[in-house]
């Protein structure tokens, strides 16, 4: 049975607040760990979906009573490699390139799931919708650039993975979906898609010389926290909505993250954004609120 429309909007502001800490955390495990690379930013990935795959081995039990329709494993399977690879591209062009000009194309997925729905479920967007989303991005454009930025060094390459980490999350979303309507819970379901994603990261690393022991404490703990808050209680809160309502919906609701991690960084750093980044997300808002009314309609 659907859940109330009441529901779905705590859920997923719950998912928005927890990815959130997502940067937060990033820093302060790179802080811990004294120093910054592609490497550690793929240990910390790596680490981040182990810790979240074993705190989900009690979601495994589940097999035992799920009845699951032709095709539930390869979606589910699937899933967790595009996650791999989200995390593999993205991360790796903020190396590459700037972090505005990454964080900004990453965030291109409302208009790549848009794409993706239409041509493979058959979900045509309305005008309104897409003039949503055209409005959400110019937000997420005008916050990107509110702040300076390095040119990174291959600017082309790194925009190319920041675009394939956008369209491998939108892959992720998508196929999620798609996995859970053939009958898999969304703990069995993230059980299965974050171990996988966890096996294919975990091979990355000693690729760029990168150890996975020997840090401090902190490093550990941050970690930890990572796989709790953004990724158990974020990513699972937008796999369990992209279930009930339209997955573009849901993907131009996460663009809100940069808002929260702002107030965040407030609050925790005393961060104040600047004049240009308070514009851009009320911008953004505003498409958020025009897509929500165009799907409505």
């Amino acid at each position: 049975m659907r859940p109330s429309n009441p529901i779905i909007v705590l859920v997923l502001s719950a998912g928005v607040l927890a990815i959130s800490f997502g940067s937060v955390l990033v820093r302060l495990a790179t802080a811990a760990a004294g120093f910054e690379s592609p490497g550690l930013s793929l240990v910390i990935s790596a680490l981040r979906l182990t810790v979240a795959s074993l705190l989900l081995l009690p979601a495994w039990q589940a097999l035992r009573r799920v009845r699951l329709e032709a095709g539930a494993w390869v979606y589910a399977v699937l899933a967790g490699i595009f996650l791999a690879v989200h995390f593999a591209t993205w991360i790796t062009s903020i190396s590459l390139t700037s972090i505005a000009v990454s964080t900004t194309l990453v965030n291109t997925n409302p208009i790549w799931v848009a794409l993706l729905a239409w041509l493979w479920l058959g979900q045509r967007p309305s005008a309104l919708t897409l003039m949503g989303i055209a409005v959400a991005f110019a937000g997420g454009v005008v916050i990107a650039l509110g702040g300076s930025s390095n040119p990174g060094s291959n600017p082309a390459l790194g925009n190319l993975l920041a675009l394939l980490g956008a369209l491998a999350a939108s892959c992720y979303f998508l196929l999620g979906r798609e996995a859970q309507r053939r009958g898999f819970g969304i703990g069995l379901y993230a059980a299965v898609a974050y171990s996988t994603a966890a096996v294919v990261l975990l091979l990355l690393p000693p690729l760029f010389q990168a150890r996975f022991s020997g840090y401090s404490p902190a490093f550990y703990l941050w970690v930890v926290l990572m796989a709790l808050i953004p990724q158990l209680i974020g990513h699972t809160s937008f796999n369990w909505a992209v279930k009930w309502i339209n997955p573009v919906i849901v993907t131009l609701v996460i663009l809100l993250e940069p808002i929260g991690a702002s107030l965040l960084a407030f609050a925790l750093f005393g961060e104040l954004p600047g004049p240009q980044v308070l514009a851009g997300a009320v911008v953004m808002l505003g498409g958020v609120v025009l897509a929500v009314l165009g799907n409505r309609s």
